[in-house]
Protein backbone atom coordinates (compact mmCIF):
# COMPACT_ATOMS: atom_id res chain seq x y z
CA UNK A 1 0.00 0.00 0.00
CA UNK A 2 2.63 2.55 0.54
CA UNK A 3 4.00 1.74 -3.20
CA UNK A 4 0.18 2.57 -3.79
CA UNK A 5 0.46 5.74 -2.08
CA UNK A 6 3.94 6.99 -3.34
CA UNK A 7 2.73 5.93 -7.23
CA UNK A 8 -0.25 7.52 -6.58
CA UNK A 9 1.39 11.00 -5.12
CA UNK A 10 3.95 10.89 -8.43
CA UNK A 11 1.07 10.30 -10.97
CA UNK A 12 0.78 14.36 -12.01
CA UNK A 13 4.34 13.84 -12.73
CA UNK A 14 3.69 11.01 -15.70
CA UNK A 15 1.81 14.06 -17.64
CA UNK A 16 4.86 15.34 -18.23
CA UNK A 17 4.22 19.00 -16.65
CA UNK A 18 6.64 21.29 -17.24
CA UNK A 19 6.04 24.93 -15.19
CA UNK A 20 8.43 26.90 -17.08
CA UNK A 21 6.72 26.21 -20.01
CA UNK A 22 3.43 27.24 -19.23
CA UNK A 23 3.55 31.00 -20.44
CA UNK A 24 5.12 29.73 -23.48
CA UNK A 25 2.59 27.23 -23.89
CA UNK A 26 -0.36 29.65 -22.72
CA UNK A 27 0.81 32.60 -25.40
CA UNK A 28 1.06 30.33 -28.06
CA UNK A 29 -2.60 28.97 -27.31
CA UNK A 30 -3.61 32.62 -26.70
CA UNK A 31 -2.19 33.95 -30.22
CA UNK A 32 -3.65 30.94 -32.14
CA UNK A 33 -7.17 31.28 -30.67
CA UNK A 34 -7.01 35.05 -31.85
CA UNK A 35 -5.94 34.96 -34.87
CA UNK A 36 -8.83 32.04 -35.89
CA UNK A 37 -11.76 35.32 -35.35
CA UNK A 38 -12.07 38.52 -37.42
CA UNK A 39 -10.90 40.93 -34.64
CA UNK A 40 -11.17 44.20 -36.97
CA UNK A 41 -15.23 43.98 -35.78
CA UNK A 42 -14.71 44.73 -32.37
CA UNK A 43 -13.47 47.86 -30.68
CA UNK A 44 -11.01 46.15 -28.02
CA UNK A 45 -9.12 43.64 -30.16
CA UNK A 46 -7.94 40.53 -28.05
CA UNK A 47 -4.59 40.50 -27.00
CA UNK A 48 -1.62 38.72 -24.77
CA UNK A 49 -0.81 41.37 -22.21
CA UNK A 50 2.17 38.56 -20.89
CA UNK A 51 0.25 37.39 -18.29
CA UNK A 52 -3.09 35.66 -19.59
CA UNK A 53 -5.36 36.18 -22.36
CA UNK A 54 -7.88 38.75 -23.12
CA UNK A 55 -10.96 38.22 -25.57
CA UNK A 56 -12.22 40.29 -28.04
CA UNK A 57 -14.94 42.73 -27.24
CA UNK A 58 -17.12 45.53 -27.45
CA UNK A 59 -16.87 49.43 -26.87
CA UNK A 60 -18.61 49.16 -22.98
CA UNK A 61 -18.38 45.79 -21.98
CA UNK A 62 -16.52 44.79 -18.42
CA UNK A 63 -14.05 41.41 -19.27
CA UNK A 64 -12.97 38.75 -16.16
CA UNK A 65 -10.64 36.96 -16.09
CA UNK A 66 -9.56 34.18 -13.63
CA UNK A 67 -5.46 34.03 -12.54
CA UNK A 68 -3.57 31.93 -14.95
CA UNK A 69 -2.78 28.80 -12.86
CA UNK A 70 0.60 28.66 -13.34
CA UNK A 71 0.40 31.41 -10.34
CA UNK A 72 -0.15 28.74 -8.34
CA UNK A 73 3.46 27.96 -8.70
CA UNK A 74 4.38 31.19 -6.59
CA UNK A 75 1.25 31.94 -4.13
CA UNK A 76 0.00 28.31 -3.06
CA UNK A 77 -1.53 29.80 0.20
CA UNK A 78 -4.39 31.92 -1.03
CA UNK A 79 -6.88 31.11 -3.96
CA UNK A 80 -6.95 32.45 -7.33
CA UNK A 81 -8.88 35.35 -8.27
CA UNK A 82 -10.85 37.79 -11.41
CA UNK A 83 -9.07 40.13 -13.00
CA UNK A 84 -10.70 42.68 -15.02
CA UNK A 85 -10.54 45.03 -17.54
CA UNK A 86 -13.33 47.85 -19.33
CA UNK A 87 -13.19 48.30 -23.28
CA UNK A 88 -13.24 52.06 -23.50
CA UNK A 89 -13.17 54.19 -26.87
CA UNK A 90 -9.44 54.61 -26.22
CA UNK A 91 -9.01 50.86 -25.98
CA UNK A 92 -8.47 48.55 -22.85
CA UNK A 93 -8.26 50.15 -19.58
CA UNK A 94 -6.24 48.78 -16.85
CA UNK A 95 -6.51 46.00 -14.82
CA UNK A 96 -8.39 45.96 -12.01
CA UNK A 97 -7.93 44.55 -9.12
CA UNK A 98 -4.45 44.42 -9.97
CA UNK A 99 -2.43 41.03 -10.47
CA UNK A 100 -0.50 41.64 -7.27
CA UNK A 101 -4.01 42.06 -5.62
CA UNK A 102 -6.03 39.46 -7.20
CA UNK A 103 -3.68 36.64 -8.00
CA UNK A 104 -2.04 37.16 -4.19
CA UNK A 105 1.35 37.53 -4.97
CA UNK A 106 4.13 40.20 -3.55
CA UNK A 107 4.22 43.00 -4.54
CA UNK A 108 8.34 43.25 -4.89
CA UNK A 109 7.58 40.78 -7.80
CA UNK A 110 8.21 43.09 -11.34
CA UNK A 111 8.48 40.15 -13.74
CA UNK A 112 5.97 37.69 -12.94
CA UNK A 113 7.15 35.91 -16.43
CA UNK A 114 10.79 36.12 -15.76
CA UNK A 115 10.04 34.83 -11.95
CA UNK A 116 8.32 31.72 -13.36
CA UNK A 117 10.70 31.32 -16.37
CA UNK A 118 13.40 30.29 -13.78
CA UNK A 119 11.68 27.23 -12.80
CA UNK A 120 12.80 27.52 -9.02
CA UNK A 121 10.12 25.35 -7.91
CA UNK A 122 10.72 23.04 -11.11
CA UNK A 123 14.30 22.73 -10.86
CA UNK A 124 13.89 21.66 -6.74
CA UNK A 125 11.15 19.19 -7.60
CA UNK A 126 13.46 18.12 -10.40
CA UNK A 127 16.30 17.18 -8.28
CA UNK A 128 13.70 15.75 -5.42
CA UNK A 129 12.79 13.43 -7.71
CA UNK A 130 16.37 12.38 -9.49
CA UNK A 131 17.68 11.95 -6.28
CA UNK A 132 14.73 9.36 -5.49
CA UNK A 133 14.78 7.76 -8.89
CA UNK A 134 18.61 7.11 -8.85
CA UNK A 135 18.32 5.64 -5.10
CA UNK A 136 15.44 3.41 -6.42
CA UNK A 137 17.31 1.87 -9.24
CA UNK A 138 20.49 0.97 -8.07
CA UNK A 139 18.39 -0.28 -5.08
CA UNK A 140 15.98 -2.41 -7.43
CA UNK A 141 19.27 -3.79 -9.55
CA UNK A 142 20.32 -4.88 -6.06
CA UNK A 143 17.05 -6.96 -5.73
CA UNK A 144 16.80 -8.54 -9.21
CA UNK A 145 20.95 -9.87 -9.16
CA UNK A 146 19.75 -11.44 -5.48
CA UNK A 147 16.54 -12.63 -6.60
CA UNK A 148 18.38 -14.02 -10.11
CA UNK A 149 20.69 -15.65 -8.88
CA UNK A 150 19.49 -17.95 -5.99
CA UNK A 151 17.50 -20.75 -7.75
CA UNK A 152 15.36 -21.18 -4.37
CA UNK A 153 14.07 -17.65 -4.68
CA UNK A 154 12.56 -18.99 -7.78
CA UNK A 155 8.76 -19.05 -7.67
CA UNK A 156 5.73 -17.44 -8.77
CA UNK A 157 5.74 -14.90 -6.42
CA UNK A 158 8.68 -13.80 -6.94
CA UNK A 159 8.29 -14.06 -10.59
CA UNK A 160 5.55 -11.19 -10.02
CA UNK A 161 8.16 -9.28 -7.63
CA UNK A 162 10.93 -9.42 -10.06
CA UNK A 163 8.75 -7.96 -13.30
CA UNK A 164 7.19 -5.03 -10.80
CA UNK A 165 11.10 -4.29 -10.14
CA UNK A 166 11.66 -4.21 -13.92
CA UNK A 167 8.56 -1.64 -13.79
CA UNK A 168 10.38 0.58 -11.51
CA UNK A 169 13.70 -0.01 -13.17
CA UNK A 170 11.90 0.96 -16.72
CA UNK A 171 9.93 4.02 -15.19
CA UNK A 172 13.09 5.84 -13.43
CA UNK A 173 15.04 4.94 -16.78
CA UNK A 174 12.72 6.60 -18.89
CA UNK A 175 12.66 9.55 -16.47
CA UNK A 176 16.09 9.87 -17.36
CA UNK A 177 15.56 9.77 -20.82
CA UNK A 178 13.13 11.80 -20.80
CA UNK A 179 14.70 14.68 -18.92
CA UNK A 180 17.79 14.10 -21.55
CA UNK A 181 16.11 15.14 -24.33
CA UNK A 182 13.51 17.75 -23.38
CA UNK A 183 16.65 19.45 -21.59
CA UNK A 184 19.50 19.44 -24.21
CA UNK A 185 18.28 22.32 -26.19
CA UNK A 186 19.59 25.72 -24.60
CA UNK A 187 17.31 27.41 -22.45
CA UNK A 188 13.67 28.02 -23.00
CA UNK A 189 14.02 26.30 -26.03
CA UNK A 190 12.77 22.77 -24.86
CA UNK A 191 9.26 24.42 -24.58
CA UNK A 192 9.07 24.20 -28.30
CA UNK A 193 10.20 20.74 -29.25
CA UNK A 194 9.05 18.89 -31.27
CA UNK A 195 10.69 15.92 -32.92
CA UNK A 196 9.98 12.26 -33.44
CA UNK A 197 12.61 11.57 -31.24
CA UNK A 198 10.89 13.68 -28.75
CA UNK A 199 7.74 12.19 -29.55
CA UNK A 200 8.46 8.50 -29.39
CA UNK A 201 10.79 9.02 -25.90
CA UNK A 202 6.98 10.41 -24.40
CA UNK A 203 5.32 7.18 -25.88
CA UNK A 204 7.70 4.75 -24.15
CA UNK A 205 7.64 7.02 -20.63
CA UNK A 206 4.13 6.79 -20.76
CA UNK A 207 4.07 2.63 -21.48
CA UNK A 208 6.79 2.62 -18.36
CA UNK A 209 4.05 4.41 -16.03
CA UNK A 210 1.20 2.67 -16.77
CA UNK A 211 3.11 -1.10 -16.87
CA UNK A 212 4.74 0.00 -13.56
CA UNK A 213 0.85 0.48 -12.10
CA UNK A 214 -0.65 -1.97 -13.36
CA UNK A 215 2.44 -4.63 -12.13
CA UNK A 216 1.25 -3.04 -8.49
CA UNK A 217 -2.29 -4.04 -9.79
CA UNK A 218 -0.98 -7.45 -9.99
CA UNK A 219 0.37 -7.81 -6.66
CA UNK A 220 -2.82 -7.07 -4.86
CA UNK A 221 -4.43 -9.22 -7.24
CA UNK A 222 -2.16 -12.07 -6.69
CA UNK A 223 -2.31 -12.10 -2.96
CA UNK A 224 -6.17 -11.39 -3.51
CA UNK A 225 -6.14 -15.24 -4.94
CA UNK A 226 -3.99 -16.85 -2.79
CA UNK A 227 -6.33 -16.45 -0.12
CA UNK A 228 -9.40 -16.39 -2.01
CA UNK A 229 -8.38 -20.14 -4.71
CA UNK A 230 -8.10 -23.25 -2.38
CA UNK A 231 -6.04 -24.91 -5.59
CA UNK A 232 -4.12 -22.17 -6.82
CA UNK A 233 -2.62 -22.77 -10.42
CA UNK A 234 -0.24 -20.05 -10.38
CA UNK A 235 1.58 -21.18 -13.27
CA UNK A 236 -1.26 -20.81 -15.31
CA UNK A 237 -2.43 -17.59 -13.99
CA UNK A 238 0.87 -16.24 -14.57
CA UNK A 239 0.65 -16.37 -18.13
CA UNK A 240 -2.62 -13.62 -17.72
CA UNK A 241 -0.50 -12.04 -14.97
CA UNK A 242 1.85 -11.39 -17.83
CA UNK A 243 -0.40 -10.14 -20.11
CA UNK A 244 -2.30 -7.37 -17.84
CA UNK A 245 0.75 -6.04 -16.82
CA UNK A 246 2.50 -5.32 -19.85
CA UNK A 247 -0.10 -6.63 -22.48
CA UNK A 248 -3.27 -3.38 -21.39
CA UNK A 249 -0.40 -0.57 -20.93
CA UNK A 250 0.55 -1.54 -24.65
CA UNK A 251 -2.85 -1.56 -26.01
CA UNK A 252 -3.77 2.01 -23.93
CA UNK A 253 -0.56 3.39 -24.99
CA UNK A 254 -0.44 2.31 -28.98
CA UNK A 255 -4.21 3.84 -28.92
CA UNK A 256 -3.27 7.22 -27.26
CA UNK A 257 -0.53 7.38 -29.72
CA UNK A 258 -2.39 6.39 -32.85
CA UNK A 259 -5.02 9.52 -31.66
CA UNK A 260 -2.45 12.02 -30.75
CA UNK A 261 -1.02 11.97 -34.32
CA UNK A 262 -4.28 12.53 -35.87
CA UNK A 263 -6.04 15.11 -33.33
CA UNK A 264 -3.69 16.53 -30.99
CA UNK A 265 -0.05 15.97 -33.21
CA UNK A 266 1.63 19.63 -31.04
CA UNK A 267 4.72 19.80 -29.09
CA UNK A 268 6.65 16.60 -27.83
CA UNK A 269 2.94 15.21 -26.49
CA UNK A 270 4.03 16.46 -23.13
CA UNK A 271 1.25 18.41 -22.94
CA UNK A 272 -2.93 17.23 -23.26
CA UNK A 273 -4.81 20.38 -24.41
CA UNK A 274 -7.16 17.89 -25.51
CA UNK A 275 -8.10 16.06 -22.41
CA UNK A 276 -10.54 13.40 -23.60
CA UNK A 277 -7.23 11.88 -24.73
CA UNK A 278 -5.14 12.17 -22.13
CA UNK A 279 -8.44 9.66 -20.03
CA UNK A 280 -6.89 6.76 -22.51
CA UNK A 281 -3.80 6.69 -20.15
CA UNK A 282 -5.06 8.49 -17.13
CA UNK A 283 -8.37 6.42 -17.15
CA UNK A 284 -7.17 2.81 -16.88
CA UNK A 285 -4.16 3.77 -14.70
CA UNK A 286 -7.17 5.60 -12.10
CA UNK A 287 -9.23 2.29 -12.60
CA UNK A 288 -6.17 -0.03 -11.52
CA UNK A 289 -5.87 2.24 -8.04
CA UNK A 290 -9.53 1.87 -7.21
CA UNK A 291 -9.56 -2.17 -8.18
CA UNK A 292 -6.26 -2.75 -6.23
CA UNK A 293 -7.89 -0.81 -2.55
CA UNK A 294 -11.16 -2.54 -3.54
CA UNK A 295 -8.66 -5.83 -3.56
CA UNK A 296 -6.89 -4.52 0.08
CA UNK A 297 -10.16 -4.07 1.72
CA UNK A 298 -11.09 -7.79 0.81
CA UNK A 299 -8.15 -9.07 1.79
CA UNK A 300 -8.74 -7.62 5.16
CA UNK A 301 -12.14 -8.81 5.57
CA UNK A 302 -11.25 -12.20 4.67
CA UNK A 303 -8.25 -12.84 7.42
CA UNK A 304 -10.50 -10.87 9.64
CA UNK A 305 -13.72 -12.77 9.28
CA UNK A 306 -11.44 -16.21 9.13
CA UNK A 307 -9.39 -15.36 12.64
CA UNK A 308 -12.51 -14.36 13.98
CA UNK A 309 -14.76 -17.12 13.19
CA UNK A 310 -16.55 -19.07 16.16
CA UNK A 311 -15.90 -22.76 14.34
CA UNK A 312 -11.97 -22.50 14.72
CA UNK A 313 -11.18 -23.74 17.32
CA UNK A 314 -7.33 -23.78 18.74
CA UNK A 315 -5.87 -26.52 16.82
CA UNK A 316 -7.59 -25.48 13.22
CA UNK A 317 -6.69 -21.79 14.22
CA UNK A 318 -2.53 -22.30 14.32
CA UNK A 319 -3.33 -25.01 11.49
CA UNK A 320 -4.75 -22.18 9.18
CA UNK A 321 -1.97 -19.60 10.37
CA UNK A 322 0.13 -22.54 9.97
CA UNK A 323 -0.99 -23.16 6.05
CA UNK A 324 -1.36 -18.92 5.35
CA UNK A 325 2.54 -18.38 6.63
CA UNK A 326 3.56 -21.18 3.87
CA UNK A 327 1.63 -20.36 0.99
CA UNK A 328 2.79 -16.30 1.72
CA UNK A 329 6.34 -16.88 2.72
CA UNK A 330 7.24 -20.51 1.20
CA UNK A 331 5.16 -21.00 -1.87
CA UNK A 332 7.61 -22.80 -3.38
CA UNK A 333 7.98 -25.18 -0.69
CA UNK A 334 5.35 -28.22 0.34
CA UNK A 335 3.50 -27.45 3.55
CA UNK A 336 4.24 -29.07 6.53
CA UNK A 337 3.22 -27.18 9.30
CA UNK A 338 5.47 -29.72 11.45
CA UNK A 339 8.24 -28.13 9.93
CA UNK A 340 7.32 -24.50 9.01
CA UNK A 341 5.52 -23.23 12.11
CA UNK A 342 3.52 -20.08 12.07
CA UNK A 343 6.28 -18.01 14.34
CA UNK A 344 4.41 -14.96 16.35
CA UNK A 345 7.50 -13.40 17.78
CA UNK A 346 8.42 -12.67 14.01
CA UNK A 347 5.93 -9.67 13.74
CA UNK A 348 5.92 -9.06 18.06
CA UNK A 349 9.79 -8.53 18.08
Amino acid sequence: MNSLLIAALLLPLANGFQPECEIPWERERCIRKLSQEDQTAFDCPGMWDNITCWPNAAFGEVISVTCPGYFRLINTDNDLGLVYRNCTYEGWSETFPHYYEACGLDENITEIGDQLLQGQYYVSVKALYTVGYSTSLVSLAIAMIILCRFRKLHCTRNYIHMNLFVSFILRAISVFIKDAILYSESEGSHCSVSTIQCKAMMVFFHYCVMSNYFWLFIEGLYLFTLLVETFFPERRYFFWYILIGWGTPTICVVIWTVLRVHFDDSGCWDTNEHRALWWVIKGPVIASIMVNFILFIGIIFILVQKLQSPDMGGNEYSIYLDTAWNRLVRPNEPNHPATHRFNPSLFTG
